[in-house]
């Protein structure tokens, strides 16, 4: 036990400081079964680490569920049949769609009813964490902190313990037709400069886009002059940062465009309306997600994508996802579980999910490898990444979404002063979070 616990501790360290580790002993986690669980998970036996090794081995007689969605089967069964021939452990899947897994596990994992592998986006790690739903990864966190990105390991970490095991990374970036744009804008002078020769709002021309009534795009405004959501690395629910002077002033940038580029209100951009204007080349650039590849390719438009326009010499700060394995928590298989969540996840599992998916590995190694650096979309979709804030994981962002959109409702359809704006919002934040 104490082995154990002193390998927690290691990794703990390692994700708080993000820093590549060296070969500290790992913790068995044999007894790694919540305190909470009515039918705890039996211990895998004598032989369930082997420590002359160091290697975990799976459970006498494990078996696994794991929980995916419709796009990834493909894949999970691929590797799954080669996790069984490896490890002698059968594995099944069931579809499960990724931001629908908390909630179903909220009440299956209890009920021994849970998949005992998980997939889900990382903003919902503060839930499950909390809620003791998910095991920390602790037998591979030190290959885990090392390998990935570090964005990736701090999104998939909470109260500075690891829990995920990075699967794939998303941004939005900046998306263009190169029939319209020749070389893409490198800042935001050079998109309003464009749009003198090609803005024509009268015949539903516009230059550029993103869902102006969706905060997760108009964050990026603020966040790129100082502004931010929580403090202390978005786990501050008492420091919020959406209405300082940083924001002020990104704020007031993004109003500005309004008049330049955007004469419209926040409701009149959809998802559907953008994606049509931008199929039928009147729309010549969309601030989207590698969501919006597959329709764009399908109407043949010859694709761009760019890292999003720098602001005032700033690279653009948007927000971004991790899609990451997670251990249930109520799982009578811990060791065969760790290592099919590991299994899936490392940098070779991750180039494989690419070529399959076009998902965007998390794996630093495997970012580089050729079959990325020549992939000039994925190449730039991992660009903007590196400029990006993981969406903050803590339950008290879910008070932030309503507030803090209606204020640049204010400010970008009502022209409303845009401090006065932003500190309502702010206030409005803080009581809802009070109130909780």
């Amino acid at each position: 036990m104490m082995k154990k616990w002193l390998g927690v501790l290691i990794v703990c360290v390692l994700v708080f400081t993000l820093a590549a580790c060296g070969n500290a002993g790992k913790g068995s986690n044999i007894e790694s079964t919540p305190e909470a669980s009515s039918t705890p998970a039996e211990p895998g036996g004598s032989n369930a680490v082997n420590e002359e090794e160091g290697e975990l081995l799976p459970e006498e007689g494990a078996s696994i569920v794991i929980w995916e969605g419709k796009t990834q089967r493909k894949f999970v069964e691929a590797l799954a049949q080669e996790f069984t021939d490896q490890y002698g452990v059968p594995v099944k899947l069931e579809e499960v769609e990724n931001p629908d897994q908390v909630t179903k596990l909220t009440t299956d994992g209890p009920a021994g009813l849970g998949a005992d592998v998980v997939v889900f986006p990382h903003d919902q790690i503060g839930r499950a964490a909390s809620a003791g739903l998910v095991l920390p990864n602790d037998w591979f966190g030190e290959e885990t902190a090392s390998e990935n990105d570090p964005n990736a390991v701090s999104a998939v970490t909470f109260e500075d313990i690891l829990y995920g095991y990075p699967r794939s990374v998303e941004t939005y970036a900046l998306l263009y037709n190169k029939k319209l744009v020749s070389a893409p804008p490198k800042t935001f002078d050079e998109v309003i400069a464009f749009s003198k020769t090609f803005n024509d709002p009268k015949k539903n021309k516009y230059t550029i886009m993103w869902e102006l009534q969706q905060f997760y795009y108009d964050y990026a405004f603020l966040a790129t002059n100082g502004g931010y959501m929580f403090g202390s690395n978005n786990t501050d629910k008492e420091d919020i940062g959406l209405n300082n002077e940083g924001a002020v002033e990104g704020a007031k940038f993004l109003a500005s465009l309004k008049e330049s580029l955007l004469p419209l209100n926040t409701g009149d951009i959809t998802f559907d309306i953008k994606k049509g204007l931008f199929i039928e080349g009147s729309l010549a650039m969309d601030i989207n997600g590698p969501w919006a590849l597959a329709d764009y390719r399908a109407a043949g438009i010859d694709l761009g994508v760019a890292p999003l326009p720098s602001i005032s010499g700033n690279p653009m700060t948007s927000f971004s996802g991790v899609q990451g394995y997670y251990v249930n928590a109520f799982t009578k298989y811990p060791n065969a579980s760790k290592l099919f969540a590991r299994f899936l996840s490392t940098k070779e599992s991750q180039l494989r999910n690419f070529e399959m998916n076009g998902t965007i590995p998390a794996n630093l190694e495997a970012v580089q490898d050729p079959k990325i650096q020549n992939d000039e979309i994925t190449k730039a979709f991992y660009e903007q990444f590196s400029h990006s804030t993981p969406m903050p994981a803590i339950p008290q962002m879910a008070s932030v979404w309503g507030p803090i959109t209606a204020g640049i409702a204010d400010i970008w359809d009502g022209g409303k002063d845009v401090k006065a704006s932003l500190d309502n919002s702010v206030a409005q934040i803080k009581d809802a979070i009070a109130s909780q």
